[in-house]
């Protein structure tokens, strides 16, 4: 079982290894975390340093857009779909 480690540790962990130059074997040694869980928290750090480890329920604000997006054009594709069909009904019974 992993251990959870909250998002302000996890930043300045990596503020150690990216700002501070502390090697991640030298970081990994000294507070018992897995290299390879190190390795990715910085590479989520440098890709985006404002929000590195939203998650559990936090997500990126493009994101959010993003799913808002893809939600609309849903029901865009819905509303779309029930017109065709009104539509040819109409056009069926005006005969």
């Amino acid at each position: 079982m992993s251990k959870a480690y909250d998002v302000v540790y996890k930043m300045e962990v990596c503020k150690r290894a990216v700002v501070g130059g502390e090697t991640v074997p030298a970081l990994s040694r000294e507070l018992g975390i897995n290299k390879n869980a190190l390795y990715s928290w910085i590479r989520r750090y440098r890709q985006n340093s404002a929000e590195p480890f939203a998650g559990r329920g936090h997500i990126y604000a493009e994101n959010v857009r993003l799913n808002q997006l893809q939600r609309e054009n849903q029901e865009l594709r819905e509303e779309n779909e029930i017109l065709k069909k009104a539509a040819a009904y109409f056009e069926e019974n005006q005969k």
